[in-house]
């Protein structure tokens, strides 16, 4: 959802040498992008913050024009704290927003149901721009040619059941439901990392025309499958914004968080499935949580499989 911001910067500028600052572990992702020339990578696995003073080290030797944080941390914030750029722009809610030379306030509308913002609208903010621009990723030819090895037969569904956390995801047996009425009509494929492998083998035991891929495929491979699928299911988690970002047909679960948060599926044809029970509870945060604080987890059990497009 940042990748906007870039490609709107890339759009006014054509000639401007963009950099990118990621997370290790999602710099593949920006491989091939056309609005990204260059990629830091600060590593937070090991020797953390030893590697965030080597990264600034390596980015004060540059003199930006511009820099803009679209996170809240005070670690991205210290990041701009350092470097040498003409603008710094960034949200108030930054701990060291007062540093830069421009800040803008990061409003979470979750009041009413129609009038909401997403956050690839607030990230555009800080260019000043009140648009919606759709992230889009491009995997390469190497990426499309292991999807093609793959040989599954169309047409196919992905089904995406697992959530880092739980209160995000969809119950097990509702997804097994999903999964049997998909393969009445064509192939099922889920995807997911390698731990959710075990949960996708219960999902699929019984299908025959099942594929588990989780852990298979790369970030980038995995939406060049989008690509090709039928429709893409998911939570309220990653493969929907890979989905959105190659512009698949999905339909995005939301259990314990709401669209109103603005982190909702951008493709063309895409539907959202929640809860019709009007819970006290509901939503329990802004991030999903290990375990339903109530205990009876009723945003995601009164999800019927009848409000889904199958």
């Amino acid at each position: 959802m940042a990748l906007p911001v870039a490609q709107a910067l890339r759009s006014e500028h054509p000639n401007a040498e963009i950099h990118f600052v990621v997370r290790k572990g999602n710099e593949s992702l920006l491989a091939n992008h056309p609005a990204i020339d260059k990629t830091w990578v600060w590593d937070k696995s090991f020797k953390k913050y030893r590697n965030l003073f080597r990264l600034i080290a390596k980015l004060k030797k540059i003199k930006f024009n511009a820099a803009y944080n679209l996170q809240r941390f005070f670690s991205s914030g210290y990041i701009m704290f350092n470097i040498k750029a003409k603008e710094k722009i960034g949200f108030d809610k930054n701990p060291l927003a007062k540093f830069y030379t421009k800040s803008i306030p990061h409003i979470i509308n979750q009041v009413k149901k129609d009038d909401f913002i997403h956050e690839v609208q607030r990230n555009l903010a800080l260019l000043g721009k009140n648009e919606l621009i759709r992230p889009k990723l491009y995997p390469s030819a190497s990426d499309i040619a292991k999807v093609e090895s793959l040989e599954i037969k169309q047409p196919f569904f992905i089904i995406a059941p697992a959530s880092v956390w739980f209160t995000k995801q969809w119950t097990i047996n509702k997804w097994q439901a999903l999964a049997n009425q998909l393969s009445k009509k064509g192939s099922v494929v889920a995807i997911g990392a390698k731990g959710d492998a075990d949960l996708c083998d219960e999902v699929l035991n019984s299908i025959e025309r099942s594929l588990n891929l989780c852990g298979e495929l790369s970030l980038l491979q995995s939406a060049a499958l989008m690509q090709q699928a039928k429709r893409v299911y998911c939570n309220d988690s990653a493969p929907m914004h890979l989905a959105s970002s190659v512009n698949a047909p999905t339909t995005a679960i939301f259990c314990s968080t709401i669209p109103q948060f603005g982190f909702g599926p951008l493709s063309d044809d895409a539907e959202i499935v929640e809860t019709n029970e009007n819970l006290a509870c509901r939503p329990c945060g802004l991030h999903g949580k290990k375990v339903c604080p109530e205990g009876h987890f009723k945003c995601a059990t009164t999800i019927d499989l009848s409000q889904i497009t199958i």
